[in-house]
């Protein structure tokens, strides 16, 4: 079985029109897959460089929103000569469903790859109804 490959450049997020970044680097828009059940929906971000201290997530209202910070290591005594890979910064927002229980959710990060768990609320999971005979 043959699949399609999906070859993407890394897309750099453009600051909004009079904002200012408060650190002199790119900021890249993360790659991510989505998977949903009916227990809740977890989001995989791709942001390489990036570990547990050097990454941000804030829920305001509805809009989660995670950022994640890069530190270039160059090797003592080289020069730059050439890159094919963009190094920067991750930032991407998402809009919450009312469904999702804000109070319990979760993340973790391996390897750069940022794992957040979204639960329904208990309310908003599907469940069987059980059939009585009259």
């Amino acid at each position: 079985m043959m699949t399609d490959e999906l070859q993407v450049q890394k897309q750099e997020v453009q600051p909004a029109e009079g904002v200012e970044r408060t650190r002199a680097s790119r900021v890249y828009v993360p790659k991510v897959d989505i998977y949903s059940d009916e227990q809740g929906i977890v989001i995989l971000a791709d942001m390489p460089g990036v570990d547990e201290k050097n990454v941000d997530i804030l829920l305001e209202k509805d809009v989660l929103t995670i950022s994640g910070f890069v530190t270039v290591n160059e090797p003592e005594g080289y020069e730059f000569s050439y890159g094919e890979y963009g190094v920067g910064d991750f930032r991407r927002s998402f809009t919450l469903m009312e469904e999702i229980d804000r109070d319990k959710i979760e993340a973790s990060i391996e390897n750069g790859v940022l794992r957040i768990y979204l639960p329904k609320a208990p309310e908003a999971q599907a469940r069987k109804i059980a059939v009585q005979a009259a």
